[in-house]
């Protein structure tokens, strides 16, 4: 199904094999340019291509180069602009272009997912479950005129990401490219992607009655938690479910009045055996799926399941380079981050093919970390020596060729190579002394009275 000059990299590296693979159907060209040619309002192609601008800013994301200059650098041969016409292109990249570069992926990846028979389970049968939350971008390097006369961080812009745990995809992404701004300004955005049998799973940030309202009206159910400005009239008895993970739990009825209309919804409330970091005892979390499809304990356990997409953005963080601190202007930054999201796409469908390969047991120990650290490592001297030309077929196959043909490549690969280092509990930190010369120590010294 490949050439045979790719054997010598499928018995040393399959699993750059299979990431080369993904991402040359998840970036063909083509498809990039009419993509852009389909969403853009403004912007246009003349000289300088979107598919070009993708292949340098991809190049830095995966961190198979230092930085943009340093992409361009190794490429300004076959550039058709400068460097700093790059810069430009980037600056005024329209947000509308990087949310669909999102969902484009998450378009291309979750039927060969479902090809591949590597689906979750669902969270709740019948639901199709959607986890929101935000996410702002790190702040950058002061290199605008705008910065220089502040001490202030500057922070590029926020994102507001849509992540499906059935399919371990971000779906769909909302930016805005200020930093300051608040997550429920996105939320209108939000609305119109809500559908029926949809179960969103947020955080108290997004309780708001105009979504939990528009989530109800559209037959979707939600588990979002509380937020403390938002006041309801309780109904009925509170009633003890037991215990639940993280402390006891209990459950009463609440009505919400909202455009002269009622919102009867559930409240489960769990006192906490920890306090949480903000101090806060108890949570509420409300609900509107019937207490046959999930009891009170249930709902509960779903809220924690939040942290999925908290997960996702910590996994960009530590793997790829989407927040380049040298892109100050929002447009670049939040570009820069959503061809992070839509690597991680492709992740999700590495692990897929694996999943559908060895098994889910194999997949939840991988380490995304050992996966890209492989990738990275040896991707330029496979690029080398396997050029553009050989990949172009396999990103042009039929949906369930590519399917069989991932399935395959994912076969040779060893999941104990890629399992996480698991750690023990931590201890508590010492208490620490004050310094008594200064700022520093010698180690040195320390190690020896400590042998003494």
């Amino acid at each position: 199904m490949v050439p045979a000059a790719f054997e010598p990299f499928l018995k040393a590296s399959p699993v750059c094999v299979l990431a080369r693979t993904i991402l040359e159907r998840l970036f063909l060209p083509e498809r990039l340019d009419q993509l852009f040619r389909d969403t853009a309002q403004r912007q246009y192609q003349h000289e300088l291509l979107f598919s070009q601008v993708v292949e340098l800013m991809l190049a830095t994301t995966l961190r198979t180069e230092s930085s943009l200059g340093a992409a361009y650098h190794k490429r300004a041969e076959h550039m058709p602009v400068s460097r700093q016409a790059v810069y430009d292109k980037l600056r005024s990249t329209e947000l509308g272009i990087c949310a669909a570069l999102v969902r484009d992926s998450a378009d291309q990846v979750a039927p060969l997912i479902r090809t591949l028979q590597a689906t979750r389970a669902p969270l709740v049968p019948g639901y199709r479950t959607r986890v929101l939350d935000g996410n702002y971008s790190s702040a950058t390097q002061r290199r605008l005129r705008v910065h220089r006369d502040s001490w202030a961080a500057p922070l590029p812009g926020k994102v507001l990401a849509i992540y499906d745990p059935q399919l371990d995809l971000v779906t769909d992404v909302f930016l805005t490219p200020d930093g300051h701004a608040n997550e429920r300004e996105l939320i209108p955005q939000v609305v119109p992607h809500i559908g029926a049998n949809d179960l969103w799973i947020a955080d108290r940030n997004f309780c708001t009655l105009g979504f939990l309202s528009a989530l109800h009206e559209a037959d979707a159910g939600f588990v979002i938690r509380q937020h403390g400005a938002l006041e309801g009239a309780l109904r009925g008895e509170r009633r003890a479910l037991g215990r639940c993970e993280t402390g006891q739990g209990y459950e009463q009825e609440v009505e919400f009045r909202h455009l002269d209309r009622t919102l009867r919804v559930r409240r489960v409330t769990v006192v906490l055996d920890q306090p949480t970091r903000d101090g806060d005892t108890e949570i509420h979390v409300l609900t509107n799926v019937p207490s046959d499809a999930a009891d009170g304990c249930r709902v509960a356990a779903l809220y924690l399941k939040r942290w999925l997409i908290e997960n996702r953005f910590y996994e960009l963080a530590m793997t790829l380079n989407c927040e380049p601190d040298t892109l100050a202007y929002p447009p670049a930054a939040l570009f820069a981050f959503c061809l992070g999201l839509l690597a991680s796409n492709a992740v999700a469908l590495l692990k897929g093919a694996v999943r559908s390969a060895h098994g889910a047991e194999a997949v939840s120990e991988l380490s995304s970390y050992y996966l890209t650290e492989e990738i990275r490592t040896t991707w330029v001297g496979m690029n080398i020596a396997l050029p553009g030309p050989l990949w172009e077929p396999l990103g042009a196959m039929p949906l369930e060729s590519f399917a069989e043909l991932l399935r395959a490549i994912a076969a040779r690969v060893d999941p104990k190579r890629y399992r996480k280092a698991k750690r023990g509990p931590k201890n508590p930190p010492p208490t620490k002394k004050p310094y008594q010369n200064g700022g520093h120590v010698s180690t040195h010294r320390l190690l020896q009275k400590r042998k003494r």
